[in-house]
């Protein structure tokens, strides 16, 4: 029997289902939390992606539900448990977690969450459900149609708390607390603690623990992280031959807008290369299409905006690509948090535009770190006219750094693609 685990409190069935999983060692999140959720503490849990957060709380939950019966009140099978995400992927993800740990445990569990139809989603609320995994939005939908009754829930999870708050959703998740019961339990996740989100959401809670694995935008240590700085007009063609000089395989590209993610994957596949955008224009249906083909290897590239990011927890994503960066720090700490994951290593990228040169340096300052830029070796830059000048100047002969094939070496600089310190 898995000791680590066992030793936190769970239950045998429990400890049995995460050895099945292959985890061997509960990470430090999952050390700190599991015991204060079992207390039925409130629990405010910062921590990077990647560490095990969901677990953190599933797993517990599950615990403490087969423990008690529900309180009493006007439903015989009430929802006990109600998770909150911010996007429909990472609902999924949650669900589909819920299911694997709970595989030996007699607790039941639907996910809800628009885009798709109503009615499914009602017909299994009527059969009664332990463990709701919602969107705020379409919960709000149910709750208005009064198919789902939330009087009786013993435990609020947020998850992903701080991409809730940019997202604009704090007013909904207000809307729902009213429904619940005012005696319960709340478990506030996030990968980034910021002062808004603690000023904000952290009013749920009552006389919560904290626990902080990580200091708030810190970069998971194990990814190795690259600048290329390159003309905007050549992105496109410096990441279809970073991907196809190096055969890289499971990749995953931010962008900033929907129609670039779109552009960039035709881009692409007209260069041979499989790989399928995934943003809030998709339908569902197209969304986990793409997520599906890209898990299971059909897709060597997912494209992706920063709004469907919190949902793509896949295991083996061997580089993250910037291909623009992100309009904060700490949602550049999100996206390379998408690779190195249970312990694995990984490799950021971000391709750097002349106006994108302020954006990194409020990245750089705030997880205090200067990133070196690269070039990418083979690469013709000769074409690359929107570098300024004085950019170029400036750094003509400070030392760069070659990239090629994993392999890292020193050289002077030309400065054609560099930036002022």
């Amino acid at each position: 029997m898995n000791s680590g685990f066992k030793a936190l409190g769970l239950s045998d069935a429990l400890v049995r289902a995460v050895t099945e999983l292959g985890y061997t060692e509960p990470t430090p999140v999952q050390q700190q939390a599991i015991p204060l959720v079992l207390a039925g503490r409130d629990l405010l849990a910062g921590a990077q992606t990647g560490t095990g957060k969901t677990a953190g709380f599933v797993l517990p939950i599950l615990h403490r539900l087969a423990q008690g019966k529900p309180a009493a009140g006007k439903s015989k099978h009430p929802v006990r448990a109600l998770i909150l995400t911010p996007t429909r992927e990472l609902a999924a993800q949650v669900e589909e977690s819920v299911r694997d740990y709970g595989k030996y445990k007699q607790s039941t569990v639907a996910v809800v969450f628009g885009g798709v139809s109503i009615n499914n989603q009602i017909a299994a609320l009527k059969r009664g459900v332990d463990i709701v995994v919602a969107t705020p939005g379409r919960l709000l939908d149910h709750a208005g149609q009064k198919t789902i009754d939330l009087s009786q829930v013993e435990v609020l999870v947020l998850d992903e708390a701080d991409r809730m708050l940019d997202m604009g959703f704090w007013p909904q998740v207000r809307r729902i607390t009213s429904f619940l019961p005012t005696k319960r339990q709340n478990l506030l996740f996030s990968a980034t603690m910021s002062s808004d989100v603690l000023r904000i959401i952290g009013s749920t809670l009552t006389d919560p623990e904290h626990v902080n694995v990580a200091p708030a935008s810190t970069p998971v240590e194990a990814v190795i992280q690259h600048v290329y700085p390159v003309g905007g007009q050549q992105k496109a063609d410096l990441l279809v031959q970073l991907i196809s000089n190096n055969d890289l395989e499971r990749v995953l590209v931010f962008t900033r807008t929907k129609h670039r993610a779109d552009r960039v994957a035709r881009v692409l596949e007209r260069s041979g290369i499989r790989g399928a955008a995934i943003h809030g224009d998709r339908s569902q249906a197209q969304r986990q299409k793409a997520l599906d083909g890209f898990k299971q290897g059909r897709y060597r590239v997912l494209v992706a905006t920063d709004v469907v990011a919190r949902g793509i927890d896949i295991d083996g994503i061997s580089h993250v690509v910037n291909y623009d960066l992100p309009n904060s720090p700490e949602d550049y700490v999100h996206r390379i948090g998408r690779t190195a994951r249970a312990g694995a290593s990984g490799t950021a990228v971000s391709l750097l535009a002349p106006e994108e040169h302020e954006t990194l340096r409020e990245i750089e300052r705030k997880i205090g770190t200067v990133l070196e830029c690269s070039d990418l070796e083979g690469f013709d830059y000769s074409h690359d006219r929107l570098v300024p000048s004085a950019t170029r100047d400036a750094v003509a002969a400070k030392p760069r750094t070659v990239y090629s094939g994993g392999v890292m070496s020193r050289r002077g600089g030309r400065g054609g693609r560099s930036r002022r310190r």
